[in-house]
């Protein structure tokens, strides 16, 4: 096979065909994905990064229940990928559960632009007072979100990767361009994500909604046309058709069932396949590992007496481990992952409050202040990953330059550090209105809107380690036939981010109401008490981070068989001279 320049990974093209290496993938079928990437991000955050204005200003939703809404709906947008990898993983394949997911994403974007434009969903108002929203508008309205949300959802792991599977992880060079290709999925997603809050924010607050959302779907359009047409140099993973979730329980069910059996003291006597067994098979054998010793009882050799109930392979009770450790990680990002819910929600409306022209004519979108967080991600990605890595590798000797859970951990610290700063801003801008004696919702405290600009970068700089360092993380670490699920893990913690803030400011809501008689993240921002909110923040990050820091020393990263490379090379070729 190598010899006629296939791939060695076993990736085929849409017939079901061996694909030449030379031909197919790399960097210039990703070019594509990438490509795709950054107008669909741009059409996503067209729609989500001024959604909290939409409701307050148009659908005349009072804040706390706006900031809810738009956390439970961007949390609908990042757990649905649980899904969307379940279904490629197990039935479709990534190619056509993108194609799917697709039609879904289109379906709810044009329902969208109709539900803004149409002047028969437009609520009426006499003497600028306005009715809420009809029952019929509102449907529509979140229908269309919604339909978005599970079309985005489904795609988010699949198309990242997607693009990782255009590389061969057998071959070295290729296995050393995917890491960079984390890198760049982050850099053209903050592209996409720049665009759309310096661009399109502005459209809708000047020029209207509907317009805004149009061109929204015009970059959607144009992302999804980029990528068909790459499909002629693409590789696609070939489908298993197993059940990942039987294979997962059935590990801990024979553990229990061999509860009573002693465990052997030297790995080696637990039950395994020769490593023939993988190489014809396409699957990767996972090395014993420590870990969660109890599972390792359901390999045990001994309870091989009924031939229709085997025990486990160390292989599958290794993947059981990593799913498990993996799991342990993701718990501890939720916390962090709050911060990419309060950016879009909070700090918009924070921003409304402060000084916004510049000069006579020009007022800045109070949602364009987060493309800062978007421009130090775009100046930090290139450096980190020209320069940082290629330093650090020369000294440390690791491909990455540093490990994975080392580079979240640093992201995590900035988060901490944001939340300081974030603390101490709101605190300077409680004193201006305290000294200017402001008391209404619509006076504009007389400080520029730039002071909460060191935030906004603080956490463009803990993005550019957190978005690739956690997308990498969780799909190198994942099995190789869960791919997908593992990017999911990624997803879903930002889902879980978004929903875990949602139930930190309703609690807060209805803590502060019931113990001061108003709230802390109240409609009227000039008399509320943000600052607690972001103390609250800082404080529960800051234990967050001191648990993350001790875990991650005790993590034990997935050992594949270093041997499978040349014994893949070797097998086919013998299959190649015996045909």
């Amino acid at each position: 096979m190598e010899e006629k320049g296939y791939t060695l990974d076993g990736t085929v093209d849409l017939s079901g065909l061996p694909v030449l290496s030379s031909t197919t993938g790399k960097r210039k079928a990703c070019n594509f994905i990438l490509a795709y990437q950054t107008f669909e991000r741009f059409a996503y955050f067209g729609v989500s990064a001024n959604l909290v204005i939409y409701m307050t200003s148009e659908l005349h939703k009072d804040l706390v229940s706006s900031v809810t809404s738009v956390n439970n709906w961007s949390g609908t947008a990042w757990i649905t990928p649980v899904l969307g990898a379940y279904i490629a993983d197990s039935y479709l394949g990534r190619f056509w559960t993108i194609t799917f997911a697709l039609l879904i994403y289109a379906t709810g974007i044009g329902l969208l632009v109709l539900t803004t434009s149409l002047k028969c969903f437009k609520p009426t108002c006499t003497n600028e007072i306005c009715k809420e929203a009809s029952t019929i508008r509102l449907t529509l309205f979140y229908l269309s979100i919604y339909t978005l949300a599970l079309g985005s959802g489904v795609l988010k792991p699949n198309m990242s990767t997607f693009g990782a599977d255009q590389f061969d992880d057998f071959k070295p060079k290729e296995k050393v361009l995917k890491v960079s290709f984390f890198n760049w999925w982050s850099f053209n997603t903050a592209c996409g994500t720049l665009a759309a809050t310096v661009f399109v924010v502005y459209i809708q607050e000047r020029f209207g909604w509907g317009l805004g959302y149009g061109i929204s779907a015009i970059g959607f359009l144009l992302g999804t046309v980029v990528f068909i047409m790459g499909v002629p140099l693409y590789r696609h993973k070939s489908i298993k058709g197993k059940s990942h979730a039987k294979e997962f329980f059935r590990v801990p069910v024979v553990a229990f069932r061999n509860r009573k059996l002693h465990l052997p003291t030297n790995p080696s006597e637990l039950h395994e396949f020769a490593l023939e067994h993988y190489i014809q098979s396409g699957k990767r054998q996972i090395y014993h590992t420590p870990r969660f010793r109890f599972l390792d009882k359901a390999a045990i050799e001994a309870s091989r007496t009924d031939a229709s109930n085997p025990p486990c392979t160390v292989t599958q009770v290794e993947t059981n481990k990593v799913i498990l450790g993996m799991l342990g990680i993701w718990l501890l990002v939720i916390v962090p992952s709050n911060f990419w819910a309060v950016e879009v929600t909070v700090f918009v409306k924070q921003g409304t409050t402060m000084e916004r022209n510049l000069g006579p004519n020009f007022r800045i979108p109070a949602a364009s202040l987060w493309s800062f967080v978007v421009v130090t991600i775009l100046i930090c990605l290139p450096v980190y990953d020209r320069y940082f890595v290629p330093f650090m590798r020369r000294r440390t000797g690791h491909h990455r330059g540093i490990k994975m859970l080392h580079r979240i951990a640093v992201g995590f610290s900035i988060q901490v550090m944001s939340a300081a700063v974030m603390y101490s801003v709101e605190i300077r801008r409680m004193e201006v209105i305290r000294e200017k004696h402001i008391t209404g919702a619509e006076e504009v405290v007389p400080m520029s809107i730039f002071w909460l600009l060191p935030q906004h970068v603080l956490l463009g700089l803990a993005n550019t380690f957190l978005m690739a360092g956690l997308l990498e993380f969780f799909y190198d670490q994942s099995p190789e036939d869960m791919k997908v699920l593992g990017t999911a893990f990624y997803t879903s913690t930002i889902a879980a981010g978004k929903y875990s803030n949602s139930l930190l400011v309703s609690m807060i809501d209805k803590f502060s109401w019931k113990y001061s008689g108003k709230s802390w993240i109240g409609n009227n921002l000039n008399d509320s008490h943000l600052d607690y909110y972001y103390a609250i923040l800082f404080v529960i990050s800051a234990l967050n981070l001191g648990v993350f820091l001790w875990a991650q020393r005790g993590y034990i990263y997935k050992k594949e068989n270093a041997t499978e490379v040349n014994s893949i090379e070797i097998l086919r070729a013998e299959e190649t001279d015996h045909r």
